[in-house]
């Protein structure tokens, strides 16, 4: 496996002791490194589209539809996230992944980490 960033977002816009916020933008075709997410997290779509994840093994983990103005609670749990509240059913994906915007449009969201 390649290295695994812990840049979950595009930039960090603000960071206290208790929360990490990044402003997060995929453009069409473009992909986020392989990354990993070491806390808990909610996201809201500010522009929705869709993602397609990928674990380390270049497994396809399938399409995740993101609705412009969803909001998503995520939970860590070891090597797991599960999707908690959102806008379809529970589900669990790796804590390590990539993601790519499929969509024919920018894809932005804000997400929030909770240290």
């Amino acid at each position: 496996m390649n290295s695994v960033s812990n840049k979950v977002g595009s930039q960090v816009v603000f960071e206290n002791d208790k929360v990490r916020v990044w402003d997060f933008v995929l453009q069409p075709g473009e992909e986020t490194p392989m990354h990993r997410h070491d806390h808990s997290y909610i996201w809201y779509a500010i522009a929705g589209g869709q993602l397609q994840a990928e674990d380390p093994e270049g497994n396809d983990l399938g399409v995740f539809d993101v609705p412009t103005g969803a909001v998503f609670n995520i939970k860590r749990d070891g090597d797991r996230l599960e999707v908690v509240s959102g806008s379809g059913p529970s589900m669990l994906f790796p804590a390590t992944h990539k993601a790519k915007n499929i969509s024919d449009t920018p894809y932005r969201e804000i997400l929030i980490e909770f240290k």
